[in-house]
């Protein structure tokens, strides 16, 4: 769909959907009448708007700011949303103990508006990857055919493959570290969660102020292959402090190498494809990403210790990236060609 209709009118309908879904659920707490199933009736909603807004936001990044300033806008972008996640839950939880949860999901709701209304203040020229012929008969096996013929492509699907199934699993795990290796409680799973979200807002800083002085391929393979030992070091650690630095250097390892590999990806594919091959990417975070925690933590379970099970999975995972990078890294070692 993204590369189908005009991103805007996919993100304005989108934005509608999840605005609604929003103000529905703030109405149904404030009048009392809310049960269980109207709030994962709710929560469907809200997974499908998201998971049609992803791919065209991502693909509609280019179009606002073109192929030079990329890489700034997206590290904005990743700095705007890891800056929420520290932000966010402190206000909304201040919010609710002010107020309760019903004024939360209402004011959750209005702020949608923020975003339709910039959305239709945007003067753009047309789309005319979007605008009918071959462009709407293209299907989802062209994105796929063209991750699998490019080299450039593939490596970098492949790497965040690897990096979704192995190292990002860690995250639905947090909790457990936080009272069984830590003996903590929520207040040191919240440290550990808002460290992990601090390094990866001074990541998207560093990248949307530097951007292109930056050298992308060379600091993505080094973010990249460090994730695994910092991440196996935060196993080891006993001690809460050390523990929340070394999460935020996992957190500043993940968002480099997430930011820069959307660049990569955005500047390589076509403009009638992206959609397509962005909707791929968004796939590995936002559903690799939780099927390998539901597999590493049923790992953990059987294990019975569930510091050693992320270590030796996170192990596993550091030579599989190793050797993607010795047998196809040749791949993005020459500058990343951007087609018209």
């Amino acid at each position: 769909m993204a590369d189908r209709v005009p991103k805007r009118t996919l993100l304005l309908i989108t934005q509608g959907a999840a605005m609604a879904s929003a103000l529905t659920l703030a109405a149904l707490t404030l009048t009392g009448v809310v049960q269980v199933w109207m709030v994962l009736v709710l929560a469907l909603v809200l997974g499908l708007a998201t998971t049609f807004e992803g791919p065209a936001r991502q693909a509609f990044t280019i179009d606002l700011v073109g192929r030079e300033d990329l890489l700034n806008a997206i590290g904005l972008d990743s700095t705007m949303f890891n800056g929420a996640r520290v932000i966010g839950p402190a206000l909304a939880g201040v919010v609710i103990a002010s107020f309760g949860e019903g004024p939360a999901f209402l004011y959750n709701g209005l702020s949608y508006g923020a975003v339709i209304a910039g959305l239709l203040l945007m003067r753009l020229p047309p789309n005319t990857s979007a605008s009918g012929g071959a462009a709407q008969r293209r299907r989802l096996r062209d994105g796929l055919g063209y991750i699998a013929h490019n080299p450039q492509a593939r490596l970098i699907i492949a790497q965040l493959a690897v990096l979704c199934v192995f190292c990002l699993a860690y995250i639905p795990l947090l909790p457990s570290f936080a009272s069984a290796v830590l003996g903590g409680d929520a207040m040191t799973f919240g440290g550990l969660a808002s460290s992990n979200a601090a390094g990866a807002l001074v990541a998207a800083i560093m990248i949307a102020a530097l951007g292109d002085r930056l050298p992308r391929v060379r600091l993505r393979s080094v973010a990249l292959l460090a994730y695994a030992p910092v991440l196996a070091a935060f196993t080891l650690s006993r001690y809460v402090p050390l523990s929340m630095l070394l999460l935020a250097m996992v957190g500043w390892c993940g968002i480099t190498t997430l930011t820069l590999s959307n660049t990569l990806l955005q500047l390589i594919v076509p403009d009638g494809l992206r959609g397509r091959v962005m909707a791929v990417y968004l796939l590995l975070i936002g559903g690799v990403a939780q099927i390998a925690g539901l597999l590493l933590g049923s790992i953990a379970q059987v294990v019975g210790d569930v510091a050693l099970t992320v270590r030796v999975w996170t192990a596993i995972g550091w030579f599989v990236q190793l050797g993607l990078l010795l047998s196809q890294g040749r791949a993005l070692r020459e500058p990343v060609e951007a087609p018209q």
